[in-house]
C-alpha cells in the first residue's frame, strides 16, 4: 500500500509538474552580428564533425545539453558569421567538459565548460586550444516550473559559451607563416 501511495504521489508530481525536456538547439544559437571580424582564411572555412561530452535528458529528471544539440548550435551560429563549410580547411573539435546544474533553487544557475580546437587540416597544427566558461541565470520571471527554468539556464548558458567562443575566434588572426592571437 505504502508503495502504491509513492507510486501515485510521483506520477501526480510529473503530471503537475511535468517531464524534463533537454536543451533545444534553436536556443542555443548566437546569431548578433555586430562587433564581430573574422580572419579571411576562417571565411566558409571551418567544420565541426562531431562534439563530445553532452549528455541526453532523462525526461524523469533533469533537462541536458546533448552534444547533437550543441553541434547544431555550434554550426548554426558559424553559419551565421559565414564560417561554416562542410568540407572545410579547419576543422573545429568541441567538448562538453562539464555543465554545472543546482538541484533545486528559484533563480537557477548553470555555467558550461567547453574545450574547443581549432586544427588546420593541412598542416595538421592546432592554432587554437581554448577552455571557455560561460555561466547563465533563469530566474522565475523566465519560467514559474523549475524544470522550464533549468532547461532555459541550460540553453543560455549554452548560448552564452557560443557566444564567448566566436569572441575568441574573432582576435584569432591567420596568415601563412605564423597564427597568432592578436592581443
Amino acid at each position: 500500500m505504502k508503495k502504491l501511495k509513492l507510486l501515485l504521489l510521483l506520477l501526480v508530481a510529473v503530471f503537475l509538474y511535468g517531464c524534463a525536456s533537454g536543451a533545444q538547439f534553436k536556443n542555443m544559437v548566437y546569431t548578433e552580428t555586430s562587433g564581430f571580424e573574422y580572419d579571411t582564411a576562417l571565411k566558409n572555412n571551418v567544420d565541426v564533425p562531431y562534439v563530445t561530452g553532452g549528455e541526453k535528458t532523462n525526461p524523469l529528471w533533469t533537462s541536458e545539453i546533448s552534444s547533437e544539440a550543441f553541434q547544431e548550435a555550434i554550426k548554426l551560429s558559424l553559419s551565421s558569421k559565414g564560417l561554416l563549410s562542410e568540407s572545410a580547411r579547419y576543422q573545429l573539435k568541441v567538448t562538453l567538459l562539464e555543465v554545472e546544474q543546482p538541484l533545486f533553487g528559484l533563480d537557477i544557475k548553470v555555467t558550461t565548460h567547453v574545450n574547443y580546437v581549432l586544427t588546420d587540416t593541412v598542416t595538421n597544427k592546432v592554432i587554437l586550444n581554448d577552455l571557455v566558461v560561460a555561466p547563465y541565470t533563469a530566474t522565475v520571471g523566465d519560467a514559474f516550473v523549475a524544470i522550464k527554468r533549468l532547461r532555459l539556464a541550460n540553453e543560455g548558458a549554452g548560448r552564452s559559451n557560443i557566444e564567448a567562443f566566436l569572441i575568441r575566434l574573432s582576435a584569432l588572426k591567420i596568415n601563412a607563416k605564423d597564427i597568432s592571437l592578436a592581443k
